[in-house]
This record gives C-alpha cells, sequence and structure tokens, in this order.
C-alpha cells in the first residue's frame, strides 16, 4: 500500500511539473529555443520546430516560432518564411502571415518568399497576407505572381476573399479571360476602376480636393509717393520727387 502511495505521489509531482512547463507562454518557450541557435541557422530550426510540432498545434506552434525568429532576427523574416514553408506547405499561409503583420513593410517579400516555396498555397498566402496588410494588395498579389504565374486565378481569389468589396469587380474583369491565364495586374487594374465607378455610381458624396489658385507678383501700391518736407509741420505733399531742386524753406 505504501508503495501504492509512493508512485502517486511522484505522479503527481511530475504531472504538476508538466502543468507548470505547460504555463509558460510558447512564444517565450520558442525563443529560448531558437535564441542558442546561430543567425544563419535560425530559418532552418525554425522550419525544423514547425514540421516537428503535432498536427492539432502545428497551427499555433507556427505562429508562436515565426514570432520568436523574426524577433531575434527581423532581417531574415522572409528566409525564416520560405524555410517553413519549404517543409511544411501546409501552414505557408499562417506563417506568412504571422511575419507580415510583424513587419508589414515587408509584407509583399514575405508573401513571395513563401509562395516560391509553396506554389500551391499561393492563393491562400495572398488572401491571409492581404488580410493583415489590405492597403498593400497590389503589391503582393503582384509579387506573388511574378514566382508563380500559373496561379493567377487563385491569386485574385485570394485577394477578393481578403478584399469583399472588391469580389464582384475582379469577377467582372475575370470574364473577359475563358482559357488564358489572366494579368494579375491588368485584372486588379480593371477592379479598382470598377469599384471606383460603383462608387460614384451609389450616389455617396465625394469630396474635391481645395483646388490652389496661383496669383500673379506682388504688385506694390499704385498710390503716389509721399514728400514729407523736414522741418515742415508734417503735412505730407504729395507729387513727384524731384530730387535734383530740394526744398527750401525761410
Amino acid at each position: 500500500m505504501k508503495k501504492i502511495f509512493y508512485f502517486l505521489a511522484v505522479g503527481l509531482l511530475i504531472s504538476l511539473g508538466f502543468c507548470a512547463q505547460a504555463s509558460d507562454t510558447p512564444v517565450s518557450s520558442s525563443l529560448s529555443l531558437l535564441k542558442s541557435v546561430p543567425l544563419a541557422e535560425l530559418p532552418g530550426k525554425a522550419a525544423a520546430l514547425v514540421a516537428a510540432a503535432n498536427t492539432n498545434v502545428q497551427a499555433q506552434t507556427t505562429v508562436d516560432v515565426v514570432k520568436a525568429a523574426v524577433g531575434l532576427n527581423p532581417a531574415a523574416a522572409p528566409a525564416i518564411v520560405g524555410s517553413i514553408a519549404a517543409g511544411t506547405p501546409s501552414v505557408a499561409a499562417i506563417a506568412a502571415a504571422t511575419a507580415a503583420s510583424v513587419l508589414p513593410q515587408q509584407a509583399a517579400l514575405i508573401a513571395q518568399t513563401a509562395a516560391a516555396a509553396a506554389p500551391k498555397m499561393a492563393g491562400k498566402i495572398v488572401e491571409a497576407v492581404c488580410k493583415v496588410v489590405p492597403t498593400a494588395y497590389k503589391a503582393i498579389a503582384e509579387a506573388v505572381a511574378e514566382v508563380v504565374p500559373d496561379a493567377a486565378r487563385e491569386i485574385l481569389a485570394g485577394v477578393a476573399a481578403a478584399l469583399p468589396n472588391l469580389k464582384d469587380a475582379i469577377t467582372e474583369a475575370l470574364t473577359i479571360y475563358k482559357t488564358a491565364v489572366p494579368s494579375v495586374s491588368l485584372v486588379l487594374a480593371q477592379a479598382t476602376s470598377s469599384s471606383l465607378e460603383a462608387t460614384l455610381a451609389s450616389g455617396l458624396p465625394v469630396t474635391a480636393a481645395p483646388r490652389i489658385t496661383q496669383s500673379g507678383p506682388y504688385q506694390p501700391r499704385a498710390d503716389s509717393p509721399v514728400n514729407l518736407t523736414p522741418g515742415g509741420n508734417g503735412t505730407p505733399v504729395t507729387g513727384p520727387r524731384n530730387y535734383s531742386d530740394p526744398v527750401t524753406h525761410d
């Protein structure tokens, strides 16, 4: 009986130890694992951690690992995402969107690198990254189209999913393409124009930019010059100046 209680007590202590470890934040746990890795090996180690995670927690592990790795070396964000996407294509969109949320100014390059490593996920990558950096949707879509040109329809579908206000315009622009591969740049240009026309047709007020008028060169006043007689009573004398014949006083 004593042995049973002993093993139960040991089991309880082990369980408490696991619970204490689980209470640590996942990001800090990933950070501690990556801190000792040389910067040059950071993308490979990050990819290995994601690939080794159980499928039921792989998405969250991807988020945690990307945040930790990018925090250690922001300049390597595209390489980190590309390495993860190549090793585990199913989480390529998650990795790209996570990195883009940390470094929005690199969103297009991050999406491009992820798509190059996992071309079958191009549409999902565009959708995920456009959702976190919607203002850069054109740059993101065009960058991905450069490395995965055959995925133009998937790329445009990703933009439409991320930006529902462009969905109808993109669908309409795609109608001119049947079997041909559409041009991402051209379709987005047409969609943007159609979206603007729809806004104008809806009757929403459009505020015009203030007009700035340029006046002519400065013109002095045309008043006649005023001469003040030295020693006089202060009454101005109007008329032209005659410096060759100064006024004399008694």
